[in-house]
């Protein structure tokens, strides 16, 4: 089996309109949120993790409690949606293989240093959507929030919001 499929134009155009129409999506550099998931929902200040300083380890940590979550959330032939704002997106199973890019990153970093990265699943009953400039992570979903509960990312300290 493959990992980061690609999607497809039409793939594309549906779950980012989609994406805009449910969860009010309008990006902005200034006004936060910039989206409105459905509850339970859970959003961490992630912003000590920013800048030359930061802790290193906890990058892979998020990571490694990341891919935990979302395997115990899916199937094992399932994937979910990988989406680069603006960029390309792909469809990841996350009980494959993450292929790692020059920088030892995934496709698309799980990390939201720079963009908007979500992680959401095919249905949208659950989802890791990043804010690079309110520079936080929101999770939604009970089953999905209570995965992340049982080894919480060394990130996650500081609650902004939450239902």
């Amino acid at each position: 089996m493959k990992n980061w499929i690609p999607f497809s134009e039409e793939e594309y155009a549906q779950i980012w309109d989609r994406i805009h129409r449910d969860f009010k999506f309008e990006p902005s550099i200034s006004k936060f949120p910039s989206f409105q998931v459905p509850q339970p929902f859970v959003t961490y200040d992630i912003s000590d993790f920013f800048g030359e300083s930061a802790d290193l380890d906890a990058y892979d940590n998020l990571e490694e409690r990341a891919l935990d979550a979302f395997k115990e959330c899916i199937l094992d032939d399932e994937y979910i949606l990988a989406l680069n704002y603006q960029h390309d997106c792909f469809w990841v199973n996350p009980h494959l293989t993450f292929e790692r890019d020059e920088w030892g990153e995934w496709k698309i970093p799980i990390f939201p240093n720079g963009d908007y990265y979500f992680f959401i699943h095919k249905d949208f009953k659950f989802g890791f959507l990043g804010h690079p400039w309110e520079r936080s992570i929101t999770i939604f979903g009970k089953e999905f929030i209570n995965a992340f509960d049982k080894q919480k990312p060394s990130m996650f300290r500081k609650v902004l919001r939450h239902s």
